[in-house]
């Protein structure tokens, strides 16, 4: 598993630990014995989308998706051709009362990964049908040094932690230097506090406040 060149250096004390190593051996077994996804060359799109030095934005999601065809690195998100899962359809009807974007025809967000929201999963990988299959295998220890390494950054970043799954993540963060925005997640179990939450215009003004440019959260049609 290559870590993508912008966070190379950055988590280079990380992926030379015994459990880094320990993770990569458990995900050949599990490849070898069942259906993975993301596909391999997937798994860390999240960085490659988004390198180090470009973030701006953190959205932390579970787990992937654990449905053919559905996970490719980016939380919340699905490639074009794939229908929108429940959460992610949440998160499009809020993006239009919030934004006033029109709502696209598939679920792909990499034009946010480009412009600094690193969409990161806590576990990056699943088995098919089997959501959580890959808990407490080592993925947390590397997505907390992620989060960790961001933390650690001069320039702030706006972390949105939604649910009560990522806003245990806000203890890795010192909130007096990077601002931490919660709300609901958009689940159909908790969807209710999500609508109505204007997360995208809080992210924005969180960046504004900064200094830092406000995201274009309108998603294309054309791929970008």
């Amino acid at each position: 598993m290559q870590i993508p060149p912008g966070w190379r250096d950055v988590l280079a004390a990380e992926t030379e630990l015994p459990r880094f190593q320990q993770l990569q051996e458990f995900l050949a077994a599990e490849r070898a014995e069942h259906e993975i996804y993301p596909p391999a060359e997937d798994v860390l799109n999240a960085l490659a989308y988004t390198p180090y030095n470009d973030v701006q934005v953190v959205l932390l999601g579970q787990d992937p998706y654990h449905g053919p065809g559905q996970a490719h690195g980016l939380c919340f998100s699905v490639k074009r051709g794939v229908a929108a899962p429940p959460s992610l359809r949440n998160m499009l009807k809020e993006l239009a009362a919030d934004q006033g974007c029109s709502i696209p025809t598939h679920g792909e967000l990499t034009a946010w990964a480009r412009q600094g929201v690193l969409l990161l999963n806590t576990v990056l990988t699943v088995r098919r049908g089997e959501a959580n299959s890959h808990k407490n295998q080592g993925w947390e220890e590397f997505t907390d040094a992620i989060i960790r390494r961001l933390n650690d950054r001069p320039r702030p970043v706006v972390f949105a932690l939604w649910g009560g799954f990522a806003q245990k993540k806000a203890k890795l963060i010192d909130a007096s230097r990077h601002p931490i925005l919660t709300t609901a997640h958009p689940s159909p179990l908790s969807a209710k506090k999500f609508h109505g939450s204007r997360p995208f215009s809080a992210i924005n003004h969180a960046l504004t406040e900064q200094g830092q440019p406000a995201i274009d959260w309108q998603i294309p049609e054309i791929a970008d």
